[in-house]
């Protein structure tokens, strides 16, 4: 007896070209193809994105793996399986049936199975008379051997893919702990560089990062991190060098020194004589007179407290948040980056960063900031200038301006126990009151700016 084999489904469900183009794959497989059903199917649990499956469309293809008696799927053998809707949902953990039909379809048209639909939709097959199987409608699993090595190169490009991934991510991670604990090194080290707009273009870099980012994108932020940290990497480790040649020219000088004594003394005295003949005494005293000890952050805060307005919520809690401000306050000024680099160079980064904070305390008092820090930065290279005097300045007339008001608040507390330096606004120390009262000359605002900015 002559049978057919249908290739369209039953009642009004259409057929794509996938689905005819899938059909003839499964018919032009080699007749002695085979396959581990079990084996095929972690492969395509393991593909199951690329091939758009779903979680329960493969729950329903286990089930229907489960009713095919042989572990093995041969192309000789009979490969349509014929549960009904009851098996199905029940072997699918009890899955509802509008459910159970819509990931039947999904598994069509994945091309996992192909539908052998009877006249009347039903499932079933037709024995002979030997009880041989003659004609079955179902779902003929024999996709899942003609697309068998398809399945298995999906699987190791998902688990290539999925490693890539990995590796990717560890890579970010090292490249972010590096960057940032490199720019604490150079901003703790002191080593000149322009380190708030380091971190504000490692903040630009990592801001592109979303909550979940394809590989692609984590590959891209790693190559620009890496180019910043070879970046970093490179002005610290160049800067250490130097550091250290430094220190061996320093002590084969010291060295060299105390190996003629005479030379030595006579050398400093010239050097007196020198100083002494080319400056006013005035300046000769000022400049030994200048503090060697570092600013704490608070007193610079209450000197520059305009500094404030421009932090990002309003808040400076460390060196770092200082230098990033102060970074912002730079072009409103009008300082140019070279005029910027110069002054952290010869000053350092913070106290650079610090003398910017007190122009711009000022700003209405000084017509050309750039031209001001130059001059400053001259001083500075000459040892002519410090930050203590300058910040001690903008305190002492910080106090001067609050003592007229707190007078006139309580006249009874006016006398000059240094009364008025303990107002609400800004409180010190009595030794930096004392400090303040010594009405010494402060270098730094006591002369013009020059026109070079």
């Amino acid at each position: 007896m002559q049978t057919h084999t249908t290739t369209t489904p039953f009642g009004r469900r259409s057929i794509s070209l996938g689905q005819i183009l899938n059909q003839a794959t499964a018919r032009e497989m080699p007749k002695d193809a085979a396959v581990q059903k079990w084996q095929v199917f972690q492969h395509i649990r393991e593909a199951k994105d690329l091939l758009g499956a779903t979680d329960r469309s493969l729950a329903i293809l286990n089930a229907l793996l489960s009713f095919h008696r042989e572990t093995e799927l041969s192309a000789a053998g009979d490969l349509i399986v014929w549960p009904s809707n009851e098996q199905l949902a029940a072997r699918a953990n009890g899955m509802p049936p509008t459910t159970l039909r819509r990931h039947l379809a999904v598994l069509v048209e994945c091309g996992l199975v192909i539908r052998r639909d009877s006249p009347n939709g039903k499932r079933f097959a037709r024995k002979g008379r030997g009880g041989q199987i003659e004609q079955a409608y179902g779902f003929d699993l024999s996709p899942i051997v003609a697309r068998a090595e398809e399945f298995a190169e999906l699987a190791d490009a998902v688990k290539s893919e999925k490693n890539a991934f990995r590796v990717a991510k560890e890579r970010l991670t090292l490249l972010r702990r590096d960057v940032v604990k490199l720019i604490d090194t150079g901003i703790e080290e002191r080593v000149p560089g322009n380190w708030g707009r380091v971190q504000q273009t490692y903040q630009a870099i990592i801001g592109r990062l979303p909550r979940t980012a394809s590989r692609q994108l984590v590959d891209d932020i790693c190559t620009d991190l890496h180019s910043l940290y070879t970046e970093i990497r490179e002005v610290l480790e160049t800067f250490a060098k130097t550091q250290d040649m430094d220190a061996n020219e320093s002590h084969s000088g010291r060295h060299i020194q105390n190996s003629n004594p005479d030379s030595q003394i006579e050398s400093k005295g010239s050097f007196r004589e020198k100083k002494e003949a080319g400056g006013t005494a005035a300046e000769t005293d000022n400049v030994r007179s200048l503090p060697k000890r570092e600013l704490p952050l608070g007193i610079v805060l209450d000197a520059c407290p305009n500094l404030r307005d421009l932090a990002q919520g309003g808040e400076i809690r460390h060196w770092r948040d200082f230098l990033a401000t102060v970074e912002l306050a730079r072009p409103m000024l009008a300082i140019s980056p070279s005029a910027w680099r110069e002054a952290c160079d010869v000053m350092g980064e913070q106290h650079a960063a610090i003398t910017l904070a007190a122009i711009y305390q000022r700003t209405e008092q000084i017509n050309n900031a750039g031209g001001y820090l130059r001059s400053l930065t001259d001083r500075a290279r000459e040892g002519k200038f410090s930050t203590w005097p300058m910040v001690m300045a903008l305190l002492r007339s910080e106090l001067d301006a609050k003592k007229p008001m707190e007078q006139e608040s309580n006249p009874l507390n006016s006398s000059d126990n240094g009364g008025a330096a303990g107002g609400a606004g800004l409180e010190i120390s009595d030794a930096l009151r004392r400090t303040l009262s010594g009405g010494r000359r402060t270098p730094g605002f006591g002369g013009g700016p020059r026109n070079d900015g």
